[in-house]
């Protein structure tokens, strides 16, 4: 029996978000999350797609090996066990890869060790990250387990664009230059796009936007990333949720100085206290939309503040490629949310770029165009699928050798 299946993990601090498929189809066979590890009102939600059933579990689960148990215990209720000589490997999202991993991994101890060494440059997620690859190791000792790095999609930006212009001696010392974030989506979504347009990823440059609660856009030219907007940490570039993107880096020495905040109050304030959420108090697009209809002018400002720096990035990136041939929205934003982006693309008809109202206000699942025919630019909205790119990028790494 060929083995097709994988099973993607996605391990956060307190949290697991799994899907497994079947590569033989890129059919999705369960998808599932577990919430709130480590505490009295844990939540597991499981869905068996082959009988479109859930079930939901509540109550505590004390850490990411109870909470991997407990995905085993309700795949192998839907006869899709971990045990299933059908499995062929486990992929999991590691976030930081630095410049060591460009690609996907099998992960040995050598790999561990590196994963480990990066948790200085992404304190949040690497643990999380790493906790989750040793439980799913413990859980299946014999099977090929696989990380693949938002950062990897990235590694192939020039020097120009991924050097900060400081001492490059410190910088090396300290591992700092732009990274990237959101590798995935961007890779999937850029390789989408071309097949929107008919055409192979080699022939086209995309501006790619992911538009969620964390936000990127990167450049992507003929395939490869040349440019993107989050850099040594998720916190730069676009306005995000609760992130303020790009800032002065003297802002941060005037909280300190003047403002008496400690690094750790100043980290918290831009990271999860800032963005649209800092603005108005609110990281719901959708009820920003709603309090600007009402009239709210705290949170109309928040969301020109928001298009103004998407459009910048449009236009920054246009100038790095030279020639554009979409830009595509993806994540929850950009694929719910027209009014970002008729707004995003409003004004720019001089770079060939347009959208078509009624093509905008539809609402679909489906990847497609919104702009008019004419326009020079196509602008798409492609839905990511992040969980589909790292089971492909697993399964194509490991799976000749089933």
């Amino acid at each position: 029996m060929t083995a097709t299946r994988v099973l993607v993990l996605n391990s956060g601090s307190s949290s697991v978000k799994y899907q497994l498929l079947d590569m033989h189809d890129a059919s999705r066979l369960a998808v599932g999350l577990v919430e709130r590890i480590g505490e009295q009102t844990s939540r597991l939600r499981h869905t068996c797609l082959s009988t479109d059933e859930t079930r939901e579990e509540n109550g505590p689960i004390a850490d990411h090996d109870a909470a991997l148990k407990a995905v085993a215990e309700e795949l192998a209720r839907d006869g899709l066990g971990l045990d299933s000589p059908e499995l062929a490997a486990i992929g999991h999202r590691v976030v930081h890869g630095g410049m060591f991993f460009t690609e996907p991994t099998v992960i040995d101890d050598a790999v561990l060790t590196e994963i480990e060494r990066l948790i200085p440059v992404a304190p949040l997620h690497n643990p999380a990250n790493l906790t989750g690859i040793r439980t799913a190791q413990a859980l299946r000792p014999d099977l090929p387990q696989v990380a693949v790095f938002d950062t990897a999609f990235h590694t192939t930006m020039p020097e120009s664009a991924a050097r900060y212009a400081i001492d490059p001696k410190i910088a090396d010392r300290y591992r700092i230059r732009r990274y990237g974030f959101h590798g995935t989506s961007h890779a999937y979504v850029s390789r989408a796009t071309a097949e929107l347009l008919g055409k192979a990823p080699e022939e086209v440059n995309v501006i790619v936007l992911h538009l969620g609660n964390g936000a990127s856009a990167s450049a992507v030219e003929k395939g490869r990333c040349v440019d993107t907007s989050m850099g040594l940490t998720p916190l730069e570039g676009l306005v995000m949720g609760t992130r303020s993107g790009d800032l002065d880096p003297a802002v941060i020495f005037h909280l300190a100085r003047v403002g008496g905040m400690s690094m750790d109050e100043i980290d918290t304030l831009l990271n999860k206290r800032s963005g649209l959420f800092g603005l108005c108090g609110d990281n719901d697009m959708r009820e920003i939309r709603r309090r600007i209809d009402e009239g709210d002018e705290e949170a109309r400002l928040a969301f020109d503040i928001y298009i103004h720096r998407l459009k910048k990035y449009i236009g920054a990136y246009y100038a790095v490629l030279g020639r554009v041939d979409a830009v595509a929205f993806t994540a929850g934003v950009g694929e719910n949310a027209a009014p970002v982006r008729q707004a995003a693309i409003a004004g720019l008809e001089g770079l060939g770029l347009a959208v078509d109202a009624e093509l905008n206000a539809v609402r679909s699942g489906e990847a497609r165009l919104i702009s008019p025919e004419s326009a020079r630019v196509a602008v798409a909205v492609v839905p990511t699928d992040e969980e589909l790119e790292i089971a492909a990028q697993t399964y194509a790494l490991v799976g000749n050798s089933n």
